[in-house]
């Protein structure tokens, strides 16, 4: 209960569309760029991996190497503004990735105040980034890729830890987020298994209903689903944290306590079902009239 009234609070399903949505316009340009650029040193670009991943074919296969792939004969160079929206991109992500845990652990905003440990965690997700796409050309056995979300957990782990440590300005003791890292680690261990099932059916559903742009919705799709496990591990792991802490004082929630934190937790619930209820209603009335 205490879960999911912690999910609720900090708006748990908008926060996983804000995340998603920085990190849509983070990854796309970001993948471009490398493949651009260390077109000549890897074997595989982007848009080759993710299919090779995901086992994709036919149409959600085409839409995702023209969506990643750089145009041939272009001239690969970057100019000024697209580093500057590279950089404004990567910076807004860090900037929602970091509010999660303000939110979370109840800290004061600190914004733009937090650009440099949020520029050590940009480094510091494209060393993940490294090597977790190291390990899965390495280990990838086709299939589900047990072995390789078994490797990536831990890795995964160790990275959000540091993540919220960083990001929160060291507010947050990195034992504290403990809870939160392996939950997530396990969590999205899981989902990559799903993932390797579900999202070539995804991808070649949209891209064969939207062109390139199907690919688009594919992947905001997959985006929202991670950012929502990470999200749903922050509030999994505050309160695993917060239980941990009055156990070792020996507090107990008495009955009555249990009650009001359900009674408010089917109230908010309750809320926000009439209130989409009475959206739908209303967008329904509109078209009726139209």
């Amino acid at each position: 209960m205490r879960v999911v009234g912690r999910f609720q609070k900090i708006v748990g399903f908008d926060r996983s569309m804000a995340l998603a949505s920085s990190a849509l316009t983070t990854l796309i340009p970001l993948a471009i760029l490398s493949s651009a650029v260390l077109g000549n040193v890897v074997k595989e670009d982007s848009a080759q991996r993710i299919i090779k991943r995901y086992g994709l074919t036919g149409a959600g296969a085409d839409a995702v190497d023209s969506l990643f792939s750089p145009a041939e004969n272009t001239d690969a160079s970057v100019g000024i503004f697209g580093v500057l929206f590279l950089t404004v991109s990567v910076l807004s992500f860090a900037r929602a990735a970091q509010r999660l845990f303000e939110q979370t652990w109840e800290l004061k905003p600190l914004s733009v105040r937090n650009t440099r440990n949020g520029l050590w965690w940009i480094l510091t997700l494209g060393v993940y980034a490294i090597l977790t796409g190291w390990l899965t050309a390495e280990l990838y056995e086709g299939g589900l890729g047990l072995v390789t979300a078994a490797c990536h957990a831990p890795l995964t782990a160790v990275f959000l830890v540091w993540s919220g440590w960083s990001l929160s300005a060291k507010r947050i003791a990195w034992r504290d987020l403990i809870p939160f890292g392996v939950t997530a680690a396990i969590l999205t261990a899981a989902y990559s298994v799903a993932a390797a099932v579900y999202l070539p059916h995804l991808f070649n559903s949209y891209a064969t209903r939207y062109g390139v742009v199907g690919a688009v919705f594919a992947m905001i799709s997959s985006l929202f689903s991670v950012m929502l496990v990470v999200v749903a591990s922050s509030a999994l792991g505050r309160e695993v944290r917060d239980e941990l802490v009055r156990i070792r004082e020996g507090h107990r929630p008495s009955d009555h306590e249990v009650r009001q934190q359900w009674d408010s937790v089917v109230d908010q619930a309750r809320s926000r079902w009439h209130s989409a209820r009475e959206q739908v209603a209303h967008h329904r009335s509109k078209n009726t009239d139209h």
